[in-house]
């Protein structure tokens, strides 16, 4: 059985609020866990205490059995020094799209054509 340590939604709608729970990974979101591990709470401050609860112990414990984190989930558990999280990265995010390539390029023409004319 593979599992996750991972979070299910509580809270009503546009309020959300998350359990940190371990689960099965072809359980559903929200349906079945195996155990509560702490809480998330989006909508306060970055700084705030009770924005992430998590029992460490427990959190160790379920890492040691091989539980795999999910991405926002690996952000907690770096946060508390359990265990790092490795740099991820896409360098195809930051290059512009063809369009915006095609549009770059038009532009050069054209300060290239205007540079021409006034050198006349």
């Amino acid at each position: 059985m593979a599992l996750k340590l991972r979070l299910a939604r509580a809270g009503t709608k546009k309020r959300p609020f998350y359990h940190i729970v371990v689960a099965d990974a072809r359980a559903p979101r929200d349906g079945r866990f195996i155990e509560k591990l702490g809480t998330y709470n989006p909508l306060l401050n970055d700084d705030a205490e009770k924005r992430v609860v998590l029992n460490t112990e427990r959190l160790q414990h379920w890492l040691s059995v091989g539980a795999q984190p999910t991405d926002r989930v690996a952000r907690f558990v770096d946060a508390t020094g359990l265990k790092a999280r490795e740099a991820r990265n896409n360098p195809k995010k930051g290059e512009p799209g063809a369009k915006a390539i095609e549009r770059k390029e038009e532009r050069e023409k054209a300060a290239a054509a205007a540079a021409e004319a006034a050198a006349e």
